[in-house]
């Protein structure tokens, strides 16, 4: 896939953003569960979106933590620590001090809902352009795709069970039901978006949400 222009950067930042972009292309190349590279493209988009928003941000640093925040995954891989020192190492090899480097690692490590259910999450700007690019993804018409095509990939029940509520990080992975998913995360991802242009967007991500698990559940119990 080609790699994508971000005017942001200058000639020397995109080819070192090439470089990363290739790399996440090889680990997410086979993904089937909405963490392939067009879910990348996606979050790329919406953090461009929102650095236009916010000039103070470093650019580059966003959209590497962005290209990347993905590539060691717990979901995706099979070893964490071995395929984050996998990125670690494209990024020294891609020119980025230790400074810089570690400023992407600490982005990519706190981003996750699943994360936060356990810790104290400590994002500066950056980080929290990042994490917002990439829950921008996880609703919204997107985000009802996504759900549903990652519930399918790991044989969850349609809807049904109990909703359930104060979860930690071990029990947000044993999915209810997909249906449920809307609830126990993706409704509370709104309220918890860092910056007023993502919250903006998020609204209205939010009614798109709102209005099909509606329909849904009417569907669900023989509305006309």
């Amino acid at each position: 896939m080609a790699t994508p222009e971000i005017k942001l950067l200058t000639p020397a930042e995109q080819e070192r953003f090439g470089r990363l972009y290739a790399y996440t292309e090889s680990v997410l190349a086979a993904d089937r569960t909405g963490h392939s590279l067009d879910h990348i493209n996606r979050v790329l988009a919406n953090a461009v979106l929102l650095l236009h928003d916010t000039p103070e941000a470093d650019a580059l640093i966003v959209v590497a933590a962005a290209t990347l925040h993905d590539t060691y995954d717990d979901k995706l891989v099979e070893s964490v620590p071995a395929a984050r020192r996998k990125t670690a190492s494209i990024l020294a090899d891609t020119g980025f001090d230790q400074s810089s480097a570690d400023a992407i690692l600490s982005i990519i490590d706190q981003m996750s809902y699943h994360y936060s259910l356990d810790h104290d999450v400590a994002l500066d700007l950056n980080g929290q352009l990042v994490q917002d690019a990439d829950r921008l993804d996880a609703i919204g018409a997107i985000g009802i795709a996504r759900t549903f095509y990652y519930g399918g990939a790991h044989g969850s029940q349609l809807y049904g069970g109990e909703v359930r509520s104060q979860l930690s990080g071990s029990e947000y992975r044993h999915t209810s039901s997909v249906l449920n998913h809307f609830d126990e995360k993706l409704f509370k991802l709104v309220d918890q978006l860092n910056t007023p242009a993502a919250q903006r967007i998020g609204a209205h991500r939010q009614q798109v949400m709102h209005d099909f698990v509606d329909e849904f559940k009417a569907e669900v119990n023989g509305a006309k």
